[in-house]
């Protein structure tokens, strides 16, 4: 789940060459190198895209940063419709080439021993991280937007889908070969809200992608999406990735037999043992059942994972025979 080796000792001393995350995440060599770096030292069969889901907001014409300690800041938040209507669609083309060029890049690299991954984030999700200015605990802000000037946040939200639906063919078209739809902040919503302000504008890029690219696989992951279960899989993606508060069996239940699953051990159980560590795998594995799922973490790898767990992990999930 966690894009990259942000856990890894590598990792960390590239960090302390190029200290600013955008730095890293919008140079070819840099995004390249790391993307790789888990890969060539685990061998899973994906390898994802160093980026970031904010990356496409300054070719939206919305100014941010990602400082340390503190994450994403957004310089002026959008919470006006005089600032909505200064909102550009997005052109990933000409803002970000270098997505582009990596991407290309490390399917060259990879060849067919692993697929290539992308990623976007979701309308109601960057929306969030607009309208609130970074990162939020309560989401004042965009509920607030929401519940008193919907048309605001609803034209907001449709220039985030449009501006999604063509990040996402573009990542396509430079050899991304599935592509994750992070809509990370959706489960602040009440289930009404989630059909209101989510549901419609995932549905809307998932018939946008369907059209000119059947054959991509898409994956929705909504972090504590418990609430939401049933729901999510109505977007029309291919997988729907758990996070690890979900039991994997109840999980599929709630799902339904038409959806992948992806997921869902708790990045924690990685601190463990390596016998606790094998246990839960072969949980998660028995209660998935045999068809539709993709063996992961419920959430990003935490940084201090012991390097030598998550060989660990590989190791014992490479090993299943069904």
């Amino acid at each position: 789940m966690r894009q990259a080796g942000r856990y890894m000792k590598s990792y960390q001393l590239l960090c302390e060459r190029y200290p600013k995350f955008r730095e890293r995440s919008e140079n070819v060599d840099l995004v390249v190198e790391i993307s790789l770096q888990p890969w060539k030292v685990f061998k899973p069969d994906g390898v994802i895209l160093f980026s970031d889901i904010l990356t496409p907001l300054p070719g939206m014409n919305i100014p941010f940063d990602i400082v340390k300690g503190k994450g994403p800041v957004i310089y002026d938040p959008l919470r006006t419709a005089a600032a909505v209507n200064e909102v550009r669609e997005f052109v990933p083309e000409e803002w970000v080439p270098y997505v582009g060029q990596a991407l290309n890049l490390l399917r060259q690299e990879v060849k067919n021993e692993a697929a290539v991954l992308g990623f976007v984030g979701a309308p109601f999700t960057l929306a969030s991280y607009c309208v609130e200015g970074g990162s939020s605990k309560n989401f004042t802000m965009i509920k607030k937007l929401a519940f008193s000037e919907p048309a605001i946040l609803h034209n907001l939200l449709q220039k985030f889908t449009t501006s999604m639906a063509n990040y996402i063919k573009y990542q396509a078209d430079n050899g991304a070969q599935a592509v994750q739809i992070f809509d990370s902040w959706a489960t602040e919503l009440s289930p009404a809200d989630f059909e209101e302000f989510s549901l419609p504008y995932l549905k809307q890029i998932v018939d946008s992608v369907r059209e000119t690219h059947p054959d991509l696989p898409l994956i929705l992951y909504a972090s504590g999406s418990g609430g939401l279960l049933e729901r999510l899989p109505l977007s029309g993606v291919d997988v729907v990735s758990l996070d690890w508060t979900v039991d994997m069996a109840e999980g599929r239940k709630r799902l339904g037999s038409n959806v992948a699953v992806q997921g869902n051990v708790d990045p924690g159980v990685l601190f463990g043992s390596k016998e606790f560590i094998s246990k839960r795998i072969y949980d998660t594995v028995q209660k998935a059942g045999n068809v539709g799922h993709v063996l992961n973490l419920g959430h990003g790898i935490k940084v201090g994972t012991p390097e030598e767990n998550v060989a660990h992990f590989f190791e014992v999930a490479k090993g299943i025979r069904y």
